[in-house]
């Protein structure tokens, strides 16, 4: 199902360097409700793109305190969070630093109807393991801490995560701007492929809003 403007949103930009020795443990595949179904439904009116370069507010309305760190504590995940765009290339962009996550600016904010999108790359050949690498191995009930750079906290709590083949993402759900508000976490997962310097599957974690 996925097109060519899709396979460009999450592919070769989450993996970078060679497979470190987390991969190698290979967490179970899927934990939770599968991903397609903790995400928001998309929008029927959504265009084949799904990464879009406009505002995701209206010129009047003020803008929500963007994300500016995550925290696991489960998983001893601790990292600032920078906003990011779209790269040249039509990817998703993300922080060279792999300590660090990016936050899909374009889409809603953590706590926004639709679904938040966090990302990072698992790895690096020099810099070592990325922040988000531990997600491999979240488990349903896990609380994820985002805080505002104005300070603001939300709670949520994860309902699934899966190792999806990068081809078969559902993306147009990912980057969905409607429904219940959900928080989406990716980095690479599977096995590395040398010939593309990349891994061949992404892991996904959804998180929702802790009452």
């Amino acid at each position: 199902m996925r097109t060519a403007a899709a396979s460009a949103v999450l592919g070769l930009a989450l993996a970078v360097g060679a497979p470190t020795a987390w991969v190698l443990t290979r967490p179970e595949a899927a934990v939770g409700v599968p991903v397609e179904r903790a995400l928001p439904e998309p929008s029927p009116t959504a265009g084949a793109a799904p990464v879009p370069t406009r505002s995701a507010l209206p010129p009047t309305a003020e803008p929500a305190p963007a994300p500016a760190r995550i925290a696991v504590p489960a998983l001893g995940i601790d990292a600032p969070v920078d906003a990011v765009g779209v790269a040249a290339d039509g990817q998703m962009e993300l922080p060279e630093d792999v300590s660090r996550v990016g936050w899909y600016r374009f889409g809603p904010t953590p706590g926004a109807a639709g679904s938040a999108v966090l990302a990072g790359h698992v790895d690096d050949a020099e810099q070592g393991l990325g922040a988000l690498a531990p997600i491999a191995d979240a488990e349903v009930g896990a609380e994820v801490v985002v805080t505002e750079a104005a300070g603001t906290v939300t709670r949520w709590r994860v309902v699934s995560r899966e190792v999806i083949t990068k081809q078969v993402l559902p993306v147009d759900r990912i980057f969905a701007r409607e429904g219940a508000p959900r928080l989406t976490l990716v980095t690479c997962g599977g096995p590395f492929q040398p010939e593309l310097r990349s891994y061949r599957d992404n892991v996904v974690v959804v998180a929702e809003p802790i009452p």
